[in-house]
């Protein structure tokens, strides 16, 4: 049985194009960073959980909520295969008991905030809206995106961005934790404009501040569909097997 089951639903992506030694010290153990045409990528995300499910259990309260989080793109050879995953430098959702669960099991660095969202779609366009308060101040990513959708190109940069499947996570002393994170390929829309409004050095550390004054070099919306994430296992009893 999955750990997790859920829809993420209209996922707005904000990806940003960083130096590579910005985020060396967060590779975790056995990973190595992955490229897209030489760039190296951290994604602001933000979208919604629907239907969630804890081990097949709805849980009371816990089935809708937002989450945004930043992350950037790893990658892991096992045996002859090369898996493509992400890690996520925080995770903000407003359930307390979702951050306790994913931070204890998954070793996440999960953070409980005031969350809300608005959606609203028109016959010419659809509106986006993830807002967070941290620190007192709300933070907000908006999306006006074409309100029909289209296939991902193959080979593109939607295309890396959005088909990581495996979630990676320091485990302790060169220990990492992989799960896995299954899902169809998803439909975007077509974005037209967008509005950021984010301190990152007060979300995410100062190490990211320099963000503050960075502009995306793309901004993606998928539809999102049904997921499911599986159950951990740790890199280092893999290898040792």
């Amino acid at each position: 049985m999955s750990f997790l089951t859920a829809e993420w639903k209209k996922l707005a992506f904000a990806n940003y194009i960083v130096p590579p030694e910005t985020l060396q010290d967060l590779v975790p153990e056995g990973t190595e960073l992955d490229f897209w045409e030489g760039n190296c990528y951290v994604s602001l995300v933000g979208f919604m959980f629907q239907n969630t499910k804890l081990l097949g259990l709805k849980i009371p309260f816990h089935t809708n909520f937002e989450e945004v989080n930043l992350r950037f793109y790893v990658k892991r050879k096992e045996g002859n295969e090369w898996k493509r995953g992400v890690v996520f430098i925080k995770e903000i959702v407003p359930k307390r008991a979702i951050t306790f669960v994913a931070n204890q099991v998954y070793k996440e660095n999960y953070e409980t905030m005031k969350m809300s969202h608005h959606w609203e779609a028109s016959s010419s366009k659809r509106e986006i809206v993830y807002r967070w308060k941290c620190k007192n101040q709300w933070q907000s990513f908006q999306i006006i995106s074409s309100i029909a959708s289209h296939v991902i190109e193959k080979g593109s940069e939607e295309e890396f961005i959005t088909e990581h499947y495996w979630g990676y996570a320091h485990a302790g002393k060169q220990k990492t934790n992989e799960y896995e994170v299954k899902h169809p390929q998803w439909e975007l829309y077509e974005v037209h404009s967008c509005d950021i409004n984010v301190n990152f050095g007060l979300v995410y550390g100062e190490a990211f501040s320099f963000l503050n004054n960075a502009l995306p070099s793309s901004v993606m919306l998928a539809e999102g569909s049904e997921i499911s994430v599986e159950s951990k296992r740790k890199i280092k009893e893999i290898t040792n097997s």
